[in-house]
Order: C-alpha cells, then sequence, then structure tokens
C-alpha cells in the first residue's frame, strides 16, 4: 500500500539585482512548483546573488521548508569577479544543501551569460531548478523510507569538502571576494 504523498513545501530565494530578470524568473518558479504539485510558502529578496548563502543557510534550517529554489543572474563583466563570485556562491549553497540534508535548486543564470543570453535562459532555469528540487526531494523521501530528513546538527556538520560549516574552504574563499573597485555588475 502506497501512502499518501505529501505536498512539498518551496522556498525561494532571489537575488534582485537585476530586478525585472528576477520577477520573470520568480514567475516562472512558482508556476512550475504549481505543475509540479508543489507549493511555495515563503518567498525571500536579497540585494544580489552574494547574499544568497547565508540566507539559504537559515532558509533550509526552517521545519517547514521543503527544499529551496535559488534564482539570480550574474552577469558577464570585464573581470574575472563575476566567475570567481559565481563559484563562492555556488559552492556555499551546495554545502548548505549538504549540510541541512534538503535540495537546492540552482537557478542563479550565469557567471559569464550576457543581458540577452539572460532574457532567453530565465525561464528555462527557473522551471529545471524548481524540477530538480521536486525530483532530488522524492529520491530523498525514498532512500528515507518516507521519513523526513533528520535535522541539521547545531554542532556544524561536516561539508562534502571536508571542513566544518564555518570553517569550509568555500567560506573562506568567499572573504575575499568582495564587491569594492571592478567594472562587472555581479551582485
Amino acid at each position: 500500500m502506497k501512502r499518501p504523498t505529501r505536498i512539498p513545501n518551496l522556498a525561494v530565494l532571489v537575488a534582485e539585482f537585476h530586478q525585472t530578470l528576477a520577477d520573470g524568473m520568480l514567475a516562472a518558479a512558482i508556476d512550475e512548483a504549481e505543475r509540479g504539485g508543489a507549493r511555495v510558502t515563503r518567498t525571500f529578496r536579497v540585494p544580489g546573488a552574494y547574499e544568497t548563502p547565508l540566507i539559504a543557510d537559515r532558509v533550509l534550517a526552517l521545519r517547514d521548508i521543503d527544499a529551496l529554489v535559488v534564482l539570480g543572474y550574474i552577469e558577464r563583466g570585464e573581470t574575472l569577479h563575476g566567475e570567481v563570485m559565481g563559484h563562492v556562491v555556488h559552492a556555499a549553497l551546495l554545502d548548505a544543501s549538504i549540510r541541512h540534508g534538503k535540495p537546492v535548486g540552482l537557478g542563479v543564470l550565469g557567471p559569464g551569460a550576457t543581458r540577452k543570453q539572460a532574457e532567453v535562459r530565465k525561464d528555462p532555469s527557473a522551471r529545471a531548478a524548481v524540477r530538480a528540487v521536486l525530483r532530488s526531494g522524492a529520491v530523498l523521501s525514498e532512500l528515507l523510507g518516507g521519513a523526513e530528513p533528520p535535522p541539521a546538527s547545531k554542532s556544524g556538520a561536516s561539508s562534502a569538502r571536508g571542513g566544518s560549516a564555518s570553517g569550509s574552504r568555500s567560506a573562506k574563499a568567499g572573504r575575499g571576494a568582495g564587491r569594492g573597485g571592478s567594472k562587472s555588475k555581479t551582485h
């Protein structure tokens, strides 16, 4: 006998540095969640992609959230600032997902995408991020026999790369990837 499936509660975290683009991505993500049988119960907005890892970590700690979708755009700049920031942000989001045992769908366009490329990719990227967390959540549920994932350890579980939550390489790398001085618009 198959147990009834609970409707997953998703949170969406939006980096709104390019607000028009971000608003379109959010609308697509909400639509895709509804199509996939989930509901977006919480939405959070931050200034840019660089601010997403801290908020993502806190959102994933919430017991009423099953998965998180992160949306944004790191545009192509004149320096490598966006590329460096993209690597740091992506690694930190992956660490948070592993630490909390909850899926994170990555709908952050770039780094290196032009505005024209981002416009074309915004809907498909947002929708793919939602589908990814729904599928990953289903696999996790199957692995756990339909049980809820265990809550995250308050002591700071080890990251995927072997560091503690407070001392991982991604956190250390992020300290040097500030926004000052670059002509690049990669927030």
